[in-house]
Formats: structure tokens, C-alpha cells, sequence
């Protein structure tokens, strides 16, 4: 069905189907969309949060909210905004910094001979996905980490090449094509300093934001990563029996995984980061922050889930310390 859009069966997670449903259930959620948050009003009497500016996308009234807690989760790259408009968040230079990416777009793919009598049935026939095995045990291949693969099989429809002319012409498109299998790799950004973004002093949006501006991209140890993760992705296919292998690969850029983290990263001391080990801000700590900002490496797998266990983390804290009077 629509499952590129998010699932209108509630079949797997979104918040729409789980998250938000189960606060709702509470009767203490407020839900207040076309919120455009402006940034924390801060405290610095008391080092904290008292509350959030907030602008109405429709109407562009400017709104104040206050609160004894706030969890910041708005995404790697808003969070931190949010937190560099609010001004006095960090003594360390490291927020917007560090930005991290899975680089992907390298791969292998194959044509599977026969079968023909046979084709996938279903909504949404899933793949496969092999873990990261590369600089696990063995000596170094020039370069440190390692990649997963995401990847799937079927059969080509009506979008491939076809050539001819009349009714045999005409019958391909109503028939399936051959069987073909393809895997692209999923690849580990190190976290780079010099890697970062900034409030542009020149350019805003339409509600007066100011916009980002970035100065990253992936290094010499992700693109001699990129060489092996093409070269096992085909050497795994043309093993497995397929035919006609090749290889692909196309220029990664940072933003393209859309697996952002690090730019407001965790850390032991308010000297080298911003965030402390309960996702805590260290000059707000009644302030969380638990979306892909807090991440200090980023590892080659989907990043959801560790985002969401260190929310439920954040929160069991947050409440116990608010039940101690700590916050």
C-alpha cells in the first residue's frame, strides 16, 4: 500500500501510529501543530530553561511556553539550531560540529538466471541486510570501521529496457522480466571537527530564521571504504551465481543518508561537549536532548532505535529527578 508515505495500517513504527497514540491516551498530551520553535528561554540565574519561544507557521505570531522540562527532538540539525539561537548552551565550540552521516550509494548488482515461473506476492516484500564484518578481527584494510549492506531481489517490470515493435513488443510490458538481486552499502563517517554548520548572518526564511550553512564532507577514510564496500558487494553476487555483475558508486555527500548526528554531541566534561550522560545540557540541566545531535560516532546501522532507547533512558531520569526535587 502507501508504505513509502508511512503506513496507514500502523504496521511498523511511526510516530503517528505509536508514539503520539500512547501520549494521547495519557490525557496530559497537548498536541500544538504549525509550531515553528524559535528557541529556550534561558535563565541565567538559575542555568535554566524556563520555557520556549515558539512562531505560528500560518500566522506568524510570535508565542511563549513555558515548562519545568524540555526534551529536545527535532532532529539532529534543528535541535542544534534551536540551541544556537538560544545562546549560552555551549562553552565547548562543539555544537554544530562533528556532523556525521552514513555515506551509502556503492553497491553491486546482478541478474539471476531462471525461475521464471516464479515472482514475489504482497504488499511489501522485504530484503536482506548483512551486518558489519569488516576490521572486526582481521588486520586493516587502510582505513578503520566498516559498512553494512542493505538489499533485495524481484523480478523487472514494465520500467526496463525493452525493445521491439507490435504485439511482442506490446506483451513485454504486461510480462515480468528476469530476476535480479541488488545490496548497497551502508558506510561509518568518523566524527570530523572541522565537519560543522552555522547560523547564516545574512540569509533567513520566511518567519525571520536564520539558515543553515554547511562546511562538510566525507574523508579519505570513508572513500577507500567506499573501494571495498563496491568490490565485496560484487564479489558476494558473482559467488551467489549471479550474472552480468556490476558495480556502482556515485559522489556521497553528507545529508544524503539522511542519517545526521554528532552536533551536539555527549560527553564527561562542558569543556568538550555539550550534552552530559544523561542527554542533559550542561549550561540548561532541566534541558534534553535525545535525537541523532547527542551521537559521538555513528556506527553503519540505522540510528533510530539507539535514538529511542536513549529517550526512554533520558525520560525514566528526567522523571526521577524531578521526583527528587533536582530539577
Amino acid at each position: 500500500n502507501l508504505c513509502m508515505r508511512g503506513c496507514p495500517f500502523g504496521a511498523y513504527f511511526s510516530s503517528q501510529a505509536a508514539t503520539l497514540p500512547a501520549a494521547a491516551r495519557t490525557g496530559n498530551m497537548t498536541l500544538r501543530p504549525h509550531s515553528i520553535v524559535h528557541s529556550l528561554i534561558y535563565d541565567a540565574g538559575t542555568k535554566r530553561d524556563t520555557g520556549v519561544r515558539v512562531i505560528d507557521e500560518q500566522t506568524g505570531e510570535a508565542l511563549e511556553f513555558s515548562a519545568k522540562i524540555i526534551f529536545l527532538c527535532a532532529s539532529t540539525v534543528p535541535s542544534t539550531a534551536i540551541l544556537m539561537q538560544t545562546g549560552g548552551m555551549d562553552e565547548s565550540d562543539s555544537l554544530g560540529r562533528y556532523i556525521m552521516d552514513h555515506h551509502l550509494g556503492v553497491g553491486a548488482r546482478g541478474i539471476f538466471e531462471g525461475h521464471l515461473d516464479k515472482t514475489t506476492y504482497g504488499r511489501r516484500p522485504n530484503g536482506f541486510y548483512i551486518p558489519r564484518y569488516r576490521n572486526l578481527h582481521e588486520p586493516g584494510k587502510g582505513y578503520i570501521r566498516g559498512f553494512g549492506y542493505q538489499g533485495g531481489a524481484g523480478r523487472e517490470g514494465w520500467s526496463r529496457y525493452i525493445e521491439g515493435f507490435g504485439a511482442d513488443f506490446k506483451k513485454q510490458f504486461t510480462t515480468w522480466g528476469q530476476w535480479s538481486m541488488g545490496m548497497t552499502g551502508f558506510g561509518e563517517c568518523l566524527p570530523y571537527r572541522e565537519n560543522r554548520f552555522w547560523l547564516s548572518t545574512t540569509k533567513k526564511d520566511r518567519w525571520g530564521m536564520p539558515l543553515m550553512e554547511f562546511d562538510a564532507s566525507f574523508k579519505e577514510n570513508e572513500e577507500k571504504m567506499r573501494v571495498e564496500m563496491a568490490n565485496d558487494a560484487a564479489e558476494m553476487l558473482e559467488a551467489g551465481g549471479l550474472k552480468d555483475v556490476n558495480i556502482y558508486t556515485s559522489k556521497a555527500s553528507i545529508g544524503l543518508g539522511i542519517h545526521e548526528m554528532g552536533t551536539a554531541r555527549m560527553g564527561h566534561s562542558p569543556k568538550v561537549s555539550v550534552l552530559n550522560k544523561w542527554n542533559q545540557v550542561w549550561a540548561a540541566p532541566n534541558v534534553f536532548c535525545t535525537d541523532g545531535s547527542f551521537m559521538t560516532s555513528a556506527g553503519c546501522q540505522n540510528p533510530s532505535l539507539t535514538y529511542m532507547a536513549f529517550t526512554a533512558r533520558a525520560a525514566d531520569y528526567a522523571v526521577s529527578e524531578l521526583k527528587k526535587g533536582n530539577l
